[in-house]
């Protein structure tokens, strides 16, 4: 369909360019077309002839017209290849620079993924069973996020629809690339925010009431292998991870930290205007 309008939109175009620019074809065009139309509907053609009757002039002033375009081509190629790629470049750029829709933002607002739209219209997704507390305890995760065992992980503190975004983004993962995803940390208190915000920087840029985490917008997540919650970017495997969870959470509308200048890859939000007096990450 798109290559079907390009082709209308390129004939249009190029119609018009040869209208405007040469006024000799402009006259014969209409000239052609009046003579069409005052002949009306044109009889039967003969086996072996070119042209009916009725039409023979029209077809002689077409082909003097093309003949015309030929000899000017052939003496000023230059100007002719300038002029076609002046009429055929926008369209080109358009294809070339199109990239894979998240969303199609037609009428029906459709997701362009069927199956991540058939999830998200379909039967509400629950929640995994919440993981034991000494998972969230090892060396690994306490070096990254030491703070973690006192994170809330309870899902019925989010917002329905972006707790059914995130869960269709656990499902994929699991389904298309082999990952278990766990959550590490969901809703957060304004108190727990400041204490985070007290840390520095390097922790989190947000103050208390300005993340999307205490509103049960946000989440961040990580990975759960042989046992043991892996959350270091470090480990190639989990990198990968993080990568194909970004993916998957903006095909669902989802803000992945992943694209943040402070990289938190395992952080996903849903952005909804008025929640922040401005768009603020973590």
């Amino acid at each position: 369909m798109v290559a079907v309008a390009v082709l209308a939109y390129f004939l249009v175009v190029a119609l018009g360019v040869v209208l405007v620019v040469f006024p000799g074809y402009r006259r014969r065009f209409i000239s052609t077309l009046l003579g069409a139309l005052s002949n009306g509907v044109a009889p039967v053609v003969k086996v072996g002839s070119r042209c009916s009757s009725s039409f023979r002039r029209t077809c002689e002033s077409s082909r003097q017209g093309l003949g015309g375009l030929g000899l000017f081509v052939s003496s000023k190629p230059l100007l002719a290849g300038s002029a076609f790629f002046l009429v055929v470049a926008p369209s080109l750029i358009a294809l070339t620079l199109r990239s894979p829709a998240v969303f199609d933002f037609s009428d029906d607002g459709q997701i362009a993924d069927r199956q991540i739209a058939i999830l998200l219209e379909g039967e509400q997704l629950v929640p995994p069973a919440p993981l034991p507390p000494e998972v969230f305890t090892t060396r690994e995760v306490e070096m990254i996020r030491p703070d973690v065992i006192n994170a809330s992980r309870n899902w019925t503190l989010l917002d329905q629809l972006f707790t059914q975004r995130l869960l269709v983004v656990f499902k994929l993962m699991k389904e298309r690339h082999g990952y278990d995803m766990v959550l590490i940390e969901g809703y957060r208190s304004p108190e727990r925010q400041a204490r985070l915000a007290e840390q520095g920087s390097h922790v989190t840029q947000a103050g208390a009431n300005m993340s999307y985490h205490q509103y049960g917008l946000a989440a961040d997540s990580a990975f759960y292998r042989d046992g043991k919650v892996v959350i270091s970017e470090r480990d190639p495997w989990a990198m990968k991870g993080y990568q194909l969870y970004g993916e998957i959470a903006e095909q669902v509308g989802l803000t992945w930290g992943g694209r943040w200048k402070m990289l938190d890859y395992g952080h996903v939000e849903l952005r909804r205007k008025g929640v922040l007096g401005r768009d603020v990450v973590q």
